[in-house]
């Protein structure tokens, strides 16, 4: 069976649904009677909320119900707990969520949000995680700007002898890379409709690419037990005309289709507010995100700030590598310690290097919490590190292939984080990706292999 897929064109079980527009989406679940759900989200960067009134909101004909930060049960979600569902007191960054509106439709919702009176005392805020890391800098948090992995402020990876590496060097090749934040812009929104029964039961329609993860914290936000949650995915069959189902017995957190993710649903943006709304007013609620709200406030990749210092051998061996990498990580944890975690872990890249020091900050500051992109910070690791392979070879003068070759991992060789290495085909992969490119190795470099060091 495996043979007559390998190598094969496969077609995908889902590619006719989604090209002839039949495949169904969390937006396309109908249920008669749903309330449209608007935000009102922080016009400020950092500050106090001193009032809020919501009585006019409240009042407001075909307005259903309104939540403020009083109406969550448990106001801290995420990996590590910190993030509010509705800001409580003070606001973190521009567009943080202070009050959620569920209404008729979005007309009477959007009005409902302008009779919400907020008053925000604004303060200073820092926007440069560089700027955030200096002991004047304003607090984003109270216990200070910097994510601490235990006793330090950074993630440490140390293998060999950092200090010996560099003596042992002849040149010393230092660079500044800097990888820019970048947006998802997956083609669905946000988007979550939840939907309660007489009996209190609740089932939730949702984007998520992390189903049973969000459905943990749900259960924290809600305060209900995780026994009493039944987690299960919904696959409407192509072309069929589908509603939903309201004689469910248990909590529903239902997952389906997602139109694009590429980590943009990796954090809960919007089930947390619907369920606690739908709750609030016994109707069901869906929130779906505007583009703008999208592109705003939800989730992304955040900027990195790389110092890569290495010290080389003239026949082009990297025998040290000290890094430094700043992740603006945004006002929220989120999944940004972990992304910091993996970024570090593969600092060297696919490369031997006998002697590592890698320190990787998770840096706070006023902005939307930043979080997961394809890769979780691997990518611009590797971006940094393919670069400063360049200029390694540009400043030995050297041919690039050849600088990759000589330090390819082997069989048998130790990671910076002491995994050793016992299945390794990379100097056979570049082989084969020179020979497609057109690029004719040199007699040396086509007969390496992944089992013999390119050097003694």
């Amino acid at each position: 069976m495996t043979m007559k897929v390998v190598g094969q064109r496969v077609k995908r079980y889902d590619g006719m649904a989604h090209v002839t527009g039949e495949t169904r989406f969390v937006d396309d679940v109908i249920v008669p009677g749903t309330l449209t759900v608007k935000a009102l989200r922080s016009p400020v960067s950092k500050g106090t909320i001193k009032t809020m009134d919501t009585s006019s909101a409240e009042a407001m004909p075909g307005v259903a119900g309104v939540i403020t930060a009083e109406d969550v049960p448990c106001n801290a979600y995420g990996l590590v707990p910190d993030q509010p569902v509705i800001a409580d007191e003070t606001v973190r960054f521009k567009g943080e969520v202070v009050a959620a509106v569920a209404a008729v439709d979005e007309d009477t919702a959007l009005e409902a949000l302008e009779k919400i009176n907020l008053e925000i005392e604004e303060e200073e805020c820092v926007l440069d995680p560089l700027e955030a890391m200096k002991p004047d800098a304003p607090k984003v948090r109270p216990e200070g700007n910097v994510f601490m992995y235990d006793e330090r402020p950074f993630r440490q990876i140390i293998l060999g002898d950092i200090e010996a590496g560099f003596k042992d060097a002849d040149v010393v090749v230092e660079n500044e890379y800097v990888h820019p934040s970048l947006e998802h812009a997956q083609l669905e929104l946000q988007t979550s409709l939840a939907v309660p029964a007489a009996s209190g039961k609740l089932t939730i329609y949702t984007v998520s690419q992390a189903l049973y993860f969000h459905l943990g914290q749900l259960c924290g936000i809600l305060q209900m037990e995780p026994d009493q949650i039944q987690c299960k995915s919904w696959a409407p069959k192509t072309g069929s005309s589908w509603r939903h189902n309201a004689g469910f017995s248990d909590v529903n957190y239902i997952g389906g289709t997602v139109g694009g993710g590429f980590g943009s649903k990796n954090d809960i943006h919007a089930d947390h507010v619907t369920a606690l709304l739908a709750l609030k007013t016994g109707q069901p609620c869906k929130w779906r995100w505007t583009r703008e709200e999208d592109l705003l406030y939800s989730t992304f990749r955040g900027a990195w700030f790389i110092t890569i210092k290495d010290g080389v051998k003239k026949d082009g061996r990297i025998v040290a590598r000290q890094m430094k990498s700043i992740r603006d990580a945004g006002g929220y944890s989120s999944l940004n310690p972990y992304v910091v975690d993996k970024h570090s872990f593969v600092a060297t890249g696919p490369y031997f290097v006998p002697n590592v020091q890698i320190h990787g900050y998770c840096v706070y500051t006023n902005k939307p919490p930043a979080s997961s992109m394809r890769g979780f910070g691997v990518t611009p690791s590797v971006f940094a590190t393919e670069l400063q392979m360049d200029k390694i070879a540009q400043e030995l003068g050297m041919d690039p292939w050849e600088v990759r070759f000589i330090n390819a991992y082997r069989t048998g060789d130790q990671t910076p984080t002491r995994r050793v290495l016992n299945s390794v085909a990379l100097v056979e992969v570049m082989q084969k990706l020179a020979e497609k490119a057109g690029v004719d190795l040199p007699d040396k470099l086509k007969n390496m292999n992944s089992k013999e060091r390119g050097w003694t």
